[in-house]
């Protein structure tokens, strides 16, 4: 059952054998003319901790946002702060372009629904459901999903999932593609019917290997891509003002993003201004998915949410950062 809005007259989810309770948490992402962007140290000087309240902890730096989807409301999360910011989307998101592919999944998936339904962003429910409502069978995949065990990579789905007055019924042990295996590990995947749904184009090969070695039946979806050829010279932008030493922080919510600038610095020759850049200045990021990807290129993270990935829980966590360097 999902939750108490939930009519008890609806049919009952089709159960998961031998799900261990440890495998998931409990439920409660030409070189233009500069930017104007005021030189700042990259070194965040410790702040007077008698003025150091809600208005003024982010007093005198410069960060940059390469977030797109909920820019306005994490650019008001800073300058409520003070902060200094420069605003480059380095991504857009847009739906699948393939609408009668996704349109005969939502069929299959409302007449035959699968046992086990993995979902790995909040975003690709609120698409699947964009395409479900303008083919006019919105109630029908809502209703489907009710019958459903959904386990979701992290706490972002629900958020999409609350919308049809559901919720996920699991979410992995880590809100990564390791949490998602680690909780399959410990189920019986024996005549279990699974559906994932990717994000991006990314095919997601370790989860999709992972699957096969289990011999499971599974089909995938994806129901948006990036479209990241926007904005090229802001891009440029950004990387020319992070290797002049103009931004303190840069805060990535998304692989998405690090991928974009990579591609443009290739581009246009910026791959040593772009690690210049990047390595004098404190990197921010939102979760251990964008985390892991930045330290496997060989960046420090200086500040990331302990527990909830959520925009808000970043900007905490970079308080806690000014909070311990005023000590040292």
């Amino acid at each position: 059952m999902k939750d108490s809005e939930k009519d008890s007259t609806k049919p009952a989810k089709n159960s998961l054998s031998n799900i261990s309770s440890e495998s998931s948490q409990s439920l409660d992402k030409v070189i233009p003319k500069k930017v104007s962007v005021k030189k700042a140290s990259s070194k965040i000087e410790p702040l007077d901790a008698e003025s150091y309240d809600l208005e003024k902890k982010f007093i005198g730096l410069h960060i940059a946002l390469p977030e797109s989807r909920q820019l306005d409301v994490l650019a008001t999360l800073f300058e409520k702060r003070g902060a200094s910011l420069l605003r480059c989307p380095l991504v857009a998101i847009i739906d699948s372009p393939n609408t009668p592919l996704i349109e005969a999944w939502l069929k299959a998936f409302i007449v035959s629904p699968p046992d086990l339904f993995i979902v790995l962003t909040g975003e690709g429910i609120k698409r699947l459901s964009g395409f479900a409502e303008r083919a006019e069978m919105l109630e029908a995949w809502s209703e489907a999903l009710a019958k459903v065990h959904i386990l979701a990579r992290g706490p972002k789905p629900n958020r999409a999932l609350k919308e049809l007055h559901l919720k996920a019924d699991e979410l992995a042990m880590e809100p990564t593609t390791d949490g998602i295996i680690k909780s399959l590990d410990n189920k019986d995947l024996i005549n279990i019917k699974i559906n994932v749904q990717l994000y991006g184009e990314d095919p997601n090969d370790k989860l999709q290997n992972y699957l096969k070695s289990r011999n499971v039946d599974y089909k995938t979806v994806a129901p948006y891509v990036y479209a990241s050829d926007i904005q090229t010279k802001s891009v440029i932008e950004l990387i020319e003002n992070l290797a002049a030493k103009n931004i303190d922080m840069i805060c990535f919510t998304s692989k998405a993003q690090y991928d974009r600038l990579e591609t443009v610095a290739k581009q246009f020759d910026l791959e040593s201004l772009l690690k210049i850049g990047l390595k004098q200045t404190q990197i921010i990021a939102v979760g251990p998915v964008v985390a892991g990807q930045l330290i496997s290129q060989g960046y420090d993270i200086a500040a990331m949410p302990d527990q909830k990935y959520f925009m808000k829980p970043m900007v905490i966590a970079i308080e806690n950062l000014l909070l311990k360097n005023q000590k040292i």
